[in-house]
């Protein structure tokens, strides 16, 4: 359930219901609005029968029950989208954030150049793997440190914030030292271990569907994360397994109008995974932004022909230049600016 406050409520009403929701045995967490701020209370081992006593208290407007298993990431918390901010970029907003880069980091010249070149078309975040989750254990599977101190690297050259995929919990704080967001890959979405340590970390990050995963499953692991005091969820749809093989995984488009239907987390979409042939991306792109998704993340090489990983799926950096483009025509039509 949450505590409605009342518009202009103070600083010290909302501490004060905060801390006898915590002496009832509930978990508060605060989700700031535009008009008024809710605490949302949480957890099993609260005194339920006496929460309503809350509503006696200075600055509190209401309690109001949350259906939804998910409570703190669903709409009926917080009707606004929200804004997550990754390295001063804002996902959520008006405007459509694409994040660009390559699937593997392999070198230092390669993810440098990679950045100028997205940065130059207009990505405004550097994706790019150290650590990969791959299917095969004989395929490339990052270069761990080396390859973050490479996106450090990057970063600094270009100024483009970094996200870049964690796989194991013990790996968290090295992350944490080179990057702007954490991102959790498909595999991983029902890892609770990593979703709860990564609640504790304090960094926004950017959690992939599963290719298995139903929209309730996917929004529960963003409250695993929630739960644990991060709320900075950025949600990516990746595209999911059907019985269709002329594309990597089968894009659900449906995703978007429902997720934000359901939920106030910003969600953005990958085209690349989805398609798995660089010639559908540009066409998954497109109506990723005409569905209303938030923005993109996009798999550009400098050679795919030579990645070592996911190089069908890349786009060059002149074939990315020329979607940017096309992108920026689309964009305000749905009232979003690129």
């Amino acid at each position: 359930m949450i505590v409605v406050m009342k518009i202009g409520a103070a600083d010290k009403e909302l501490k004060h219901v905060c801390q006898k929701a915590e002496e009832l045995g509930f978990s508060p967490h605060v989700i700031y609005g535009k008009e008024r701020n809710v605490i949302g209370l949480v957890g099993t081992g609260g005194n339920r029968d006496e929460v309503f006593i809350l509503e006696e208290f200075e600055g509190v407007d209401s309690i109001v029950p949350i259906s939804k298993p998910y409570k703190l990431a669903s709409r009926e918390v917080k009707r606004e989208t929200s804004t997550v901010n990754i390295g001063g970029v804002k996902i959520g907003g008006e405007e459509l954030i694409v994040m660009a880069g390559p699937c593997s980091v392999e070198s230092e010249e390669q993810i440098v150049s990679s950045a100028r070149h997205v940065k130059a078309a207009g990505a405004k975040i550097l994706r790019g793997g150290a650590f990969k989750p791959r299917t095969s254990p004989y395929s490339f599977r990052g270069l761990g440190e080396e390859g973050l101190k490479y996106l450090a690297k990057a970063r600094q050259e270009t100024g483009l914030p970094v996200v870049t995929e964690v796989v194991n919990p013990a790996d968290i704080d090295i992350v944490y030292k080179y990057a702007d967001a954490f991102q959790v890959g498909a595999r991983n979405i029902q890892n609770f271990a990593l979703l709860t340590a990564l609640g504790q970390a304090k960094k926004p990050v950017l959690l992939k569907r599963g290719m298995a995963t139903t929209i309730e499953e996917f929004l529960m692991a963003a409250e695993y994360i929630m739960s644990e005091g991060n709320h900075d969820v950025v949600l990516c749809e990746r595209g999911i397994r059907t019985f269709e093989t002329a594309t990597r995984n089968t894009l659900d488009i449906a995703c978007v109008p429902v997720v934000k239907a359901k939920s106030h987390l910003p969600i953005v979409i990958d085209p690349s995974h989805a398609a798995g042939h660089v010639q559908y991306v540009p066409s998954l792109s497109k109506a990723a932004i005409a569905a209303g998704a938030d923005g993109l993340i996009i798999e550009v090489h400098p050679e795919p022909e030579r990645a070592t990983s996911d190089g069908a799926q890349s786009l060059t950096p002149t074939q990315f230049s020329k979607l940017m483009s096309e992108l920026r025509l689309i964009a305000p039509a749905v009232g979003r600016k690129l």
